[in-house]
């Protein structure tokens, strides 16, 4: 059988004051395309489908709507959990129900340890819970970290498990070594949210979501989808995809990846406002992306944010270059005491440590002659 696996889609998100729900609604009609061309006997969500617990009424209207799409109008069972960003309660609502449509949502974690069964194949679903909330369900006080938590929860499945089944797992959790982006929420302090990947042994296949990136881990069985977009720019070189995966009744598998293109890019430039601002530059680019821009220019500029916004209207983040290299030197800097070195010798050390730029011949003239006019002026009082 087929099925997509997506994740982190967070609707209702904003990034730099910008909503993104239109450029969400981009992206999922392109994933509407992709289900009409690969004609999968399911769609997996692996949490978080919306950016917070109580969700903007758009983004509501919008996951409404592409579900309904989905399920009822293509007639494709799904299979969605909640995530760390997600309300449980709220997605749990209409559960019981929507399974008549093979609408398959798990907000609440529960002991109960059923699989949903499509074209032969089990999907465990565990959405997400804080080590708390499993130590309560399960009645286990021993359980204090999120590894104690997952190692409990799959446990319990293993017992009811077919190994002569393909079986899918799909999970909202951080794997140990998976790379992070700035747009994650940290699921706790001190790297006790971490899961290791040896408690998805059991599984022919885990579907996780969480971690934003694609290639967040390499594992032969434990999968991210990433996000549906980039939400931050750290996040700004990922290859925003979904995954297509053939299972086979060994529990063997194939996974390839459609990628999905959005509204506006998010990316970094970086040069002088010369450069940045000359036609021969920019006309080549698409400027109404969503731009993070590092200024090369030394000394200051006036109103360089409305300047850049003329071509490039979507700026999110600006910052400079120098800025950035002299906050790093002061944050290191150690003040020079030597008595033997004289105020001009003192001064270009200190202007080497908060700079990276050089104290050339006019700058030490023009330091010299400030000097003596101090100690002339020292000398008359």
């Amino acid at each position: 059988m087929k099925f997509i696996h997506t994740a982190d889609w967070h609707l209702g998100k904003i990034v730099h004051g910008v909503h993104m729900t239109d450029d969400q609604r981009h992206a999922l009609l392109q994933f509407i395309e992709i289900i009409e061309e690969e004609k999968p006997d399911a769609v997996v969500i692996a949490g978080d489908l919306y950016d917070r617990s109580v969700p903007p009424t758009e983004a509501v209207e919008l996951l409404d709507e592409i579900l309904y799409t989905i399920n009822v109008k293509m007639k494709i069972p799904i299979v969605a959990i909640s995530g760390n960003h997600d309300s449980a309660e709220r997605l749990s609502f209409g559960s019981s129900w929507y399974r008549h449509s093979q609408l398959y949502i798990h907000g609440k974690l529960t002991k109960s340890c059923e699989p949903v069964h499509i074209k032969g194949v089990n999907f465990y679903c565990v959405p997400y819970a804080e080590p708390g909330t499993v130590r309560h369900v399960f009645e286990d006080e021993s359980i204090h970290s999120h590894q104690e938590a997952m190692r409990r929860i799959t446990g319990a499945i293993e017992e009811k498990l077919n190994p002569n089944e393909p079986n899918v797992l799909v999970g909202h959790a951080f794997v140990l070594g998976g790379k992070t982006s700035d747009s994650e929420r940290v699921l706790s302090v001190g790297g006790s949210g971490c899961v290791t990947a040896d408690l998805f042994d059991a599984f022919d296949y885990t579907a996780l979501g969480h971690l934003h990136s694609p290639d967040a881990i390499r594992h032969q069985k434990v999968y991210y989808s990433g996000s549906l977009l980039k939400y931050s720019f750290s996040e700004a070189k990922q290859n925003k995809s979904l995954s297509i995966v053939e299972m086979r009744e060994d529990g063997n598998f194939e996974i390839r990846y459609r990628s999905l293109t959005p509204k506006y890019d998010m990316r970094e430039i970086s040069g002088t406002m010369e450069e940045l601002l000359d036609v021969t530059f920019y006309q080549n680019q698409k400027v109404d992306d969503y731009l993070k821009i590092t200024l090369n220019d030394e000394g200051s500029l006036i109103d360089p944010i409305n300047r850049l916004r003329q071509v490039y209207p979507n700026v999110l983040h600006l910052e400079r270059k120098w800025d950035l290299t002299d906050l790093r030197r002061k944050k290191s800097y150690s003040s020079v005491k030597d008595e033997r070195k004289s105020e001009i010798d003192l001064f270009e050390t200190f202007y080497q440590e908060m700079t990276d730029r050089e104290f050339d011949s006019q700058k030490q003239e023009l330091m010299v002659s400030v000097i003596e006019a101090v100690k002339k002026e020292e000398a008359l009082k």
